[in-house]
């Protein structure tokens, strides 16, 4: 029996439970030491799930008063997912907003890319929110897990995480005597697309060396309709890390990542254009990730163990953004630009009291960016850089306390931001002045969690996030992919947003679930707001701040094994935003949903699965604020099903996605209004998978 499952047993109602800082020290010791585990947690248990995510350290779910989805590697490789917004689509109170195959970024509780933190083994995958997904700069394939905290999350992550953190775990140099691995091959009928990937470790005395590679050669896939033109790319991973062991406390690290996706086109960003341009479409034809990391950490031992880690990175992500004008047969613009990053992160967590859990940490970052942008102009290239020697910088501390009152668990915390913006011009340098401005934020949580009974734990938690603007809103004046002109605004306000969150947790052998209700206000909401100006014949949208916006929903799942190796799944999703200024639905919410599913053993050595997705049709959309650019999107409902086989360390797996060839369209799919592209139709899901 695992060390968790052991604390799992002594934690049911006939068993006397273990102190909390036993159970606080067994639960570090399963999953290791938050960014630099050794072992990743095991989801296998039906009674708890340990994320190091959501209070930033290995914690039980059960016991954390907040929302949150963990999918390990079984889970992902059961999806069949190329990013982690087609893999967490159906999750309550998660959706996806996409503008082609590649582009695909989760949505929380009804907020975009720019208001969700997304990290790689903790590190945040900065850069500026141009075209496509920033989730995609990585491969999914290699993940082990996938943990994500829904709501405001400032504390630990700092800017950015108002609509909550999505954080791809990868796999860890391990101190495993000998060589292990994995690999794993997928085939897909609708894009014809392959994928292979493969990870090893090496370990000998107090050395241990993690490679993993991961590829992707994605063609056009076909819709109901037909194929789908420029869905097609092609993507390649490399990860390596190479631990030190010092002693059996101390261990030193150096971790390298590497993401390239190549012919990348946004369907969805084609618009009309007048002649002879006729209409335009963004694509890349290259874009890349690149992250060096060095770190150290030691494992606390004694009554009150203080754990530390502390990092130092560099990452550099690069784009060519393009935008293709089909009357010409040739690019209108184009577009070359790194956001280079280099930070620190120092943290630790201390026992300090065998009912107190602190952890406190200071992290640092600085994002440079200069793009190299020419346009198309009375036939000839021309310089038109939208801004010059682009700079955020950001430092942030923090301290959290976790706190155990017999069966009550309190966490509360306390974080202060400085954001710096600046930039040497804007507008092709025509603006040189007023372009620095520097806040600070404090932010908050407090939350509580009683367990009454394992299967009732009701929770509570308030919580306060800020997002001080992004590169693209400081500074860039420029055609962007939705048709309309944005015009930058440096000194935009940051938000600030407020929650206020109860929900129900429990779980047993057989059954467990999840119920929250939220409410979260946000003051000095960022957007582009439509002027009924032109400028170069587009539309002009100015960022601006809206004097307030509310979200409001509630999210449920349940899972109940009906029989012995029989389960039956539930979700469900329904919020509702508002534009306090304008008195009418918030642009751009997801429709509400149900997802019910099965999965079991149905023959020896085989479990199948099956998943229906019930979407409402969404008619709640900003009439005034969108000037006409969004509108109602009709229901769908797909199946889904799938079987796999287990033998020896390998499985097999055949699945069938949208099963029906469903015609539809998600209502964030971007695109001219009415004419959004289809999602894949029928597609037959072959995938391999092995340990050695």
């Amino acid at each position: 029996m695992s060390t968790l499952s052991s604390l799992v047993a002594v934690s049911s109602p006939s068993r006397q439970r273990p102190p909390f800082a036993l159970h606080l020290l067994a639960l570090s010791l399963a999953s290791g030491f938050a960014w630099g585990a050794d072992n990743p947690a095991s989801s296998e248990s039906a009674l708890s799930t340990v994320s190091v995510t959501a209070k930033g350290y290995a914690a039980d779910e059960l016991e954390t008063p907040l929302s949150t989805v963990s999918l390990d590697r079984e889970e992902i490789v059961r999806r069949g997912a190329n990013n982690p917004g087609e893999l967490l689509r159906g999750e309550p109170g998660i959706a996806v907003a996409s503008d082609g195959a590649q582009g695909q970024n989760p949505v929380l509780r009804g907020l975009k890319k720019e208001s969700v933190v997304l990290l790689v083994d903790g590190i945040r995958l900065n850069s500026a929110q141009p075209q496509g997904a920033i989730a995609s700069f990585m491969s999914l394939g290699l993940a082990e897990r996938v943990e994500v905290v829904k709501g405001p999350s400032s504390v630990l992550y700092g800017s950015g995480a108002l609509g909550g953190v999505v954080n791809v775990r990868l796999p860890q140099a391990q101190f495993k005597a000998g060589t292990s691995g994995s690999a794993m091959a997928s085939w897909d009928s609708a894009s014809n697309g392959l994928r292979a990937t493969g990870v090893v470790n090496f370990s000998a005395g107090d050395h241990a060396l993690m490679l993993g590679t991961s590829s992707a050669r994605i063609g056009d896939y076909r819709s109901p309709d037909g194929k789908v033109a420029k869905t097609g790319y092609d993507s390649d991973s490399l990860i390596g890390q190479y631990r030190f062991r010092i002693d059996g406390a101390q261990q030193l690290r150096l971790s390298f990542q590497e993401h390239t996706d190549e012919d990348v086109w946004y369907p969805g960003s084609t618009k009309a254009a007048a002649n002879p341009i006729k209409s335009t479409t963004i694509y890349s034809p290259k874009q890349s990730r690149r992250l060096m990391e060095a770190g150290y950490s030691r494992q606390g031992s004694g009554e009150a163990p203080l754990n530390l880690d502390f990092r130092v990175y560099r990452q550099e992500m690069e784009r060519q953004i393009y935008s293709w004008a089909s009357g010409i047969k040739r690019n209108n613009a184009e577009t070359k630009v790194s956001f280079v990053t280099e930070g620190w992160d120092a943290k630790a967590d201390w026992l300090v009291h065998p009912q107190h859990l602190l952890s406190f940490g200071l992290n640092a970052w600085e994002m440079e960016a200069s793009p190299n942008r020419r346009l198309y102009q009375a036939g000839n290239m021309v310089a038109n850089n939208p801004f010059a020697d682009g700079r955020i910088e950001s430092l942030g501390a923090y301290l959290q306390d976790d706190m155990r009152f017999g069966k009550l668990n309190v966490l509360a915390g306390l974080r202060h931001d400085t954001v710096k913006g600046s930039a040497a011009s804007m507008n092709n340098g025509a603006v040189k002045n007023g372009l620095s401005r520097s806040d600070s934020a404090t932010s908050g949580s407090l939350g509580a969690v009683y367990e009454a009974a394992p299967l009732l734990r009701p929770y509570a938690n308030l919580s306060r996030a800020f997002r001080a603007g992004e590169m693209r809103e400081r500074y860039e004046s420029s055609p962007r992919g939705d048709g309309y002109y944005y015009v930058g605004n440096p000194q935009i306000k940051p938000e600030e947003a407020t929650q206020f969150e109860l929900g129900l947790k429990g779980a047993s052998a057989d059954f467990n679930y999840h119920l929250a209700a939220y409410r979260n206000s946000i003051d000095n909401y960022i957007t582009g707001q439509p002027t009924g100006a032109f400028i170069s014949g587009l539309p002009v949208k100015a960022t601006v701040n809206l004097g307030r916006a509310v979200i409001a929903g509630v999210e449920a799942s349940a899972r109940w094994q009906v029989r012995p190796g029989q389960w039956l799944n539930a979700g469900y999703s329904r919020l509702r935003g508002e534009n306090k200024d304008l008195d009418e639905p918030l642009f751009q919410m997801p429709a509400d949903e149900l997802s019910l599913g099965w999965d079991g053993a149905v023959a020896q050595g085989w479990r199948a699965d099956a998943t229906l997705r019930l979407v409402a049709r969404q008619d709640r959309i900003a009439t005034l604020f969108s000037r006409g650019s969004e509108n109602a999107t009709a229901g769908f409902a797909t199946a889904d099903l799938g079987a796999t086989y287990r033998w020896s360390r390998q499985s097999f797996r055949v699945a069938l996605k949208n099963l029906a060839d469903k015609r539809y369209h998600e209502h964030l799919a971007e695109g001219v209004s009415g004419n959004e592209i289809l999602a894949p139709g029928r597609s037959l899901v072959l995938t391999w998978k092995g340990d050695f």
